[in-house]
């Protein structure tokens, strides 16, 4: 295959895809060299989604976070793409959020929930979900709608206090 800026043979072929749409590059090691690829150093697809590979400010600083909980250092992430407890999720927030905005193209991941604490964000969600319902149904003044959905809103929320044992 060509690189797409002159014709040598590409050494370099990122494919991404925003909108439902996919944009392949394929870059000569020479322009792959001036995109600021380094050919000879391993990275991650994870410093690749996160921006991590470029040059870093205060990178002692930056690498010495730790989680407070098993200890996964911000290093250890990088290199894995893994956390390594629940608490990690707080401690590394920054990163997933760069993380989840570069996968998605959005501020808000939308894969699957998993099983063992779906029951609250699926209910969580469908609330919110409900509430957008709510004021759309408000704004056309369709208050036989509304109100519908005021009770469905005020089920869900009875029954999500009922699965966490009262607790709001």
């Amino acid at each position: 295959m060509k690189c797409d800026l002159c014709d040598k043979e590409a050494v370099v072929h990122l494919t991404q895809v925003v909108n439902g749409e996919m944009k392949e590059i394929h870059l000569c090691e020479e322009h792959a060299v001036a995109q600021g690829i380094d050919l000879n150093s391993p990275i991650s697809i994870t410093d690749i989604l996160m921006g991590l590979n470029g040059p870093q400010k205060n990178f002692a600083n930056e690498l010495s976070l730790a989680c407070p909980r098993c200890g996964m250092t911000r290093e250890e992430f990088r290199k894995t793409g893994r956390l390594g407890c629940p608490d990690c999720y707080k401690t590394f927030m920054a990163e997933l959020t760069m993380a989840i905005k570069a996968m998605h193209q959005s501020g808000q991941h939308l894969g699957k929930i998993p099983e063992r604490e779906g029951v609250q964000t699926r209910m969580k969600s469908k609330v919110a979900r409900l509430h957008k319902d709510l004021e759309a149904a408000i704004a056309r003044e369709d208050f036989e709608k509304a109100a519908k959905l005021r009770d469905q809103i005020k089920k869900c929320r009875e029954e999500g206090a009922q699965d966490d044992g009262g607790a709001k």
